[in-house]
């Protein structure tokens, strides 16, 4: 109070100290007589005399403080002071500013450390490391369908960076097209640090370190708060963030553009936001909550104000009901260099951090896990606890539901049989109450509805589980919610499993043990009771199960277990068939069954589960480490698995502490973890595909920004994995550097593959050297696909001609479509031409070969040796010049059964020229290709080319079967010639 009354006295010296003498004589006049709203007149003799100190002092005691500088600011625009006026408000303001900003660091800046002994407060910087957050500017609709949806995606999709790093600082800044958002989306999965970002940004705000010139005010709302909240306002919410009652309101109001509200938990709301008439729009009208936050979203209220609004995507689809324009977020988690710091904060001790540090590393999975904050607190927790009762760390579990099983165990302390009874009692009452809380969609609980379940004293159950799982709410008196809502829905699982008692069964309070229920309201809308459903799965592990009975003297039932099994048959069904190829193709559109597998982490049911599955298709998912982990150990047990093909999907991996520092610190990171092993994106997978019993024959990681860093991996997988003979890469930037490494699998005895693509994966110049070694050993491999190569240089493939011609190659397809080729390689594929064997295919389409480059290669087919069947030479802007060399070719080979020349305009001559090639006895050829985009017009109007032609083509000698031009009708009126010739061939397919 002291301070505050320092700081109005300041701000009223210094605005009576601004005055003129004439102009401060005015001020006293006018206060002596003036009407002030109620509030009373300064008595005139006691102002005669005062100076500016004496004047300030009778306002301070006459009025007081505040209202002191209420009746300045009202004197000083009654006498026409206007200036005067608004700097003292603005100081008045100010004032309020730095009052709100220095109580919002003090509520902030800390935070509870719950371990098992202790709940003192830690300082929130010293335990926040950066989190990644992704820019994602699509529209959440469009959002929607990338996830899901089956379909490719278009060009613009394809080449869009797998990433776009953003910072906390940066959410309110211009996009690429000028705007500013006005609505922030912040999505994030449970325990990903949604509520700890907004509780940074509150207190980095408070610090003057963020949104300083951006925002005047920042109002934080909890939802889940809100659910307890009939009716409000917007002024009410902003009177629950001010410390006292007195807020400015109406000077906070003034400018809404100045104002920030935070909406922490947007998918813990009760609300179903379908109402959107009799919306309000005054700040100051009372309605119930969810009025008045529709109301706020849709921007009817203080449209000019800004939102961050926090929600797991799950319920992204209730917000869109809202959103007219917002722009989109998501906390991806902590990296592995902040998982790192989070260890050493954690500890606090050096030693023990190295220590835990080094054990977790050694897991791959329980260190995956550390990228979610709450799992990375839960196991730092968990170890801590083991480190310092001596016991192994090597019991720590591996699934998220055995961590937090983990966790809770720690908290019970060995009990006498007495006590063995009151903990069993309540760990059920706690396990009821979770899963009436799940149904009835309620995060804070009333101490009536504690007694319902028998939780109503406080040493019902241990104290530490009291103490660490159920805390009062700091803000809602006598209200109470589990720690995290992750933790509600693990004890709400707990309740489905455990064996019932002969209480639980006759008690009308608890909830129904419908496992149907739960199972159908999940796969409607899997959203709220997704990470129920999975702990429900985890639960039935046997080791966990071992421990509950052990721990908490519990048994829980393994009788469900036939039924989930039967879910997922169920669930996968739906999804079956879709494949010519493969009778049982298995299209994933979310892995939410694989992570539930996964959380059970038990081979024989997985192996049960998908045993009809052959093949499995993963279409435009972006794929966290935990995605990749759950699939990966799914894909590991499919055991009858032949083909895998994963699509458009981004992975989460690694180390992305480098990729968000200033570009100058990078160097040093570099310096000081270069000697760290990194993990390429599909090393998870990779370690499942080597394992002796895969039997996967078909692999393709299409568009899914894999580096050359990945191939390593694959190598190892060439090495070791005898059954795949099939590799598609496709549209991924390996470079050369990428199949430098995967050669190094390819010449590996082992090796068995037979077909390679490498469409799209940025090829320049020493990967056909690299390749050629590979064909020179290899002679499994029967199909090189590199189309689509556009820097692909002319010496790469005049090396890779050199493994071609090796009498050990049995290449027999070889693909080079849109390589920007030129008739400077031709000279080295007619040579293969002449040498090889075995090839039967090229394809050089939508090149630059030229007439030039087709003399070269006819030089080629004419050879004795030349085994080709299939030549591609369309669009490779040919003219009629090479017509007679491609006849002589066509009169000498033997064995060219297709010729696609097509996109060229050959003319009269041209086709001339090649029908005397087609005439030939010699001629072998079947399908011709001969369209271009302007000889549809030429021909419906009777061109001289389709007379030569159809007079070649009904030569005895020519054994053409199919003619391929473009569409035209081919009619006895309008193309008497092109009729004949199929009244004379009608086997002869005309397109």
């Amino acid at each position: 109070m002291g301070n505050q009354s320092s700081r109005i006295s300041d701000l009223l010296v210094h605005a009576l100290n601004n005055l003129t003498q004439g102009d401060f004589k005015r001020f006293k006049d006018k206060l002596s007589y003036s009407a002030l709203k109620g509030r009373g007149n300064i008595p005139r003799d006691c102002l005669d005399n005062a100076n500016r100190i004496d004047t300030k002092n009778l306002l301070m005691k006459f009025y007081g403080g505040e209202a002191a500088v209420d009746v300045t600011i009202d004197v000083f625009t009654q006498i026409n002071l206007r200036d005067s006026a608004a700097k003292l408000r603005e100081g008045k303001e100010k004032g309020y500013r730095k009052k709100y900003k220095e109580d919002v660091k003090n509520k902030y800046e800390v935070i509870q450390n719950m371990t098992s002994l202790t709940t003192d407060n830690v300082i929130l910087n010293r335990r926040y490391p950066k989190l990644i957050i992704l820019d994602d500017p699509l529209h959440a609709k469009e959002r929607e369908h990338e996830i899901m949806a089956m379909s490719r995606r278009d060009k613009e999709i394809k080449t869009k960076p797998a990433w776009s790093v953003v910072t906390i600082d940066t959410l309110f800044t211009c996009d690429k097209q000028g705007q500013t958002p006005q609505i922030v989306v912040l999505l994030g999965a449970a325990g990903i640090g949604k509520t700890m970002t907004t509780r940074k940004i509150m207190c980095d705000w408070a610090a003057g370190e963020l949104y300083k010139k951006k925002f005047d005010y920042v109002f934080y709302i909890n939802c889940r708060e809100t659910n307890l909240t009939e009716q409000g306002s917007v002024v009410d919410m902003i009177l629950k963030n001010w410390p006292n009652t007195n807020a400015p309101v109406n000077e906070i109001l003034m400018k809404p553009e100045k104002l920030l509200f935070i909406i922490d938990g947007f998918d813990e709301l009760r609300f179903s936001f379908d109402q959107t008439e009799n919306l309000c729009s005054d700040p100051w009208e009372k309605k119930p909550m969810e009025i008045i936050l529709s109301s706020l979203f849709r921007k009817m209220i203080l449209p000019q104000s800004y939102l961050l609004i926090t929600s797991r995507p799950t319920a992204l689809e209730k917000l869109l009901q809202c959103l007219e324009c917002s722009h989109y977020a998501e906390i991806l988690g902590f990296s592995e260099a902040d998982r790192k710091e989070y260890f050493h904060k954690f500890f606090g001790n050096k030693k023990q951090a190295r220590q835990a540090l080094q054990f977790v590393k050694a897991n791959d999975i329980l260190f995956t896990m550390c990228f979610i904050p709450i799992m990375c607190w839960i196991i730092c927790t968990v170890v801590k606890q083991q480190l310092e009762k001596g016991e192994d760390l090597a019991q720590t579990s591996k699934s998220v539901t055995g961590v937090y099983m983990l966790y809770i165990s720690s908290l019970v302390k060995p009990l006498s049989s007495n006590s063995k009874q009151h903990m069993q009692a309540n760990l059920r009452g706690l396990c009821s109450l979770a899963a009436y809380g799940i149904w009835k969609r309620k995060i804070l609980f009333e101490e009536a509805e504690l007694k319902k379940f028998g939780l109503n004293q406080a040493d019902s159950f241990p104290l530490s589980l009291n103490k660490n799982i159920f805390q009062k709410d700091i803000d809602c008196v006598n209200a109470y919610s589990f720690i995290h809502l992750s933790f509600q829905e693990f004890f709400a699982a707990l309740f489905y499993v455990l064996e019932e008692d002969e209480e639980t069964m006759e008690d009308s309070e608890t909830p129904k043990k419908d496992m149907k229920t739960l199972l159908e309201n999940y796969g409607n809308s899997r959203n709220y009771l997704m990470l129920t459903v999975r702990f429900l799965f985890g639960l039935l592990n046997e080791e966990i199960m071992q421990i509950m009975e052990e721990k908490f003297s519990c048994k829980i039932s393994p009788k469900i277990k036939p039924d989930l099994l039967k879910w997922v048959q169920t669930n996968q069904q739906k999804y079956l068939p879709l494949s010519n190829v493969y009778q049982e193709t298995c299209r994933i559109y979310n892995l939410e069954e694989f992570h539930c597998m996964f959380e059970m982490y038990e081979e024989n049911f997985v192996k049960s589960a998908l045993d009809h599955v052959v093949a499995l298709t993963l279409d435009s998912n972006k794929l966290t480490q935990m995605d990749q982990m759950a699939f990966s150990f799914c894909v590991k047990n499919c055991h009858r698995l032949q083909s895998l093909c994963i699509s458009y999907c981004t992975f989460a991996f690694g180390d992305h502490g480098e990729d968000v520092l200033p570009r100058r610190q990078k160097w040093l990171y570099q310096i000081q973890h270069w000697n760290e092993p990194k993990h390429s994106p599909i090393y998870l997978l990779c370690q499942v595909l080597k394992d002796p019993n895969c039997k996967l024959k078909k692999l393709e990681v299409q568009y899914c920004c894999i580096t050359g860093a990945a191939c390593g991996d694959l190598a190892a997988v060439l090495r070791t994995n005898q059954s795949l003979t099939e590799l598609n890469l496709n549209g991924n930037p390996l470079g050369d550097s990428g199949v430098q490494r995967l050669c190094e699998g390819l010449k590996h005895p082992s090796c068995k593959l037979q077909r390679l693509w490498l469409e799209d994966c940025h090829l320049k110049d020493t990967c056909g050297r690299d390749l050629a070694a590979v064909l020179r050993t290899k002679q499994s491999l029967t199909e090189l696909e590199m189309c689509r190569n556009y820097d692909l240089r002319e010496t790469a493939v005049q090396q890779l001609c050199e493994g071609l011609k090796h009498p050990n190659c049995k290449l027999q397809r070889l693909i080079l479509n849109r390589c920007k080729l030129t008739d400077a390689c031709c000279g080295a594929l007619s040579s293969v031409l002449s040498t090889s064997q075995t090839l039967t295919e090229l394809v050089l389409g939508y090149n630059e070969v030229g007439d030039p480059g087709v003399q070269l290669l006819c030089e080629g087919l004419k050879h004795p040796n030349c085994r080709l069947q299939i030549l591609n030479l369309s669009l490779c802007q040919l003219t009629a010049a090479c017509c007679g060399d491609l006849a002589s070719a066509l009169s000498t080979n033997q064995t060219l059964t297709e010729l696609n020349i097509g996109g060229h305009s050959l003319g009269a001559s041209g086709v001339q020229l090649l029908c005397e090639g087609l005439k030939h006895p010699n001629c072998k050829l079947q399908k011709l290709g001969l369209w271009s985009y302007d000889i549809i017009a030429d021909l419906n109007a009777g061109d001289s080319r389709a007379m030569v032609l159809c007079r070649g083509m009904t030569f005895v000698g020519c054994d053409l079967r199919n003619l391929l031009v473009n569409c035209f009708d081919i009619s006895k009126e309008k193309h008497p010639e092109l009729y004949a010739v199929k009244k004379i061939k009608p086997e002869l397919y005309i397109w």
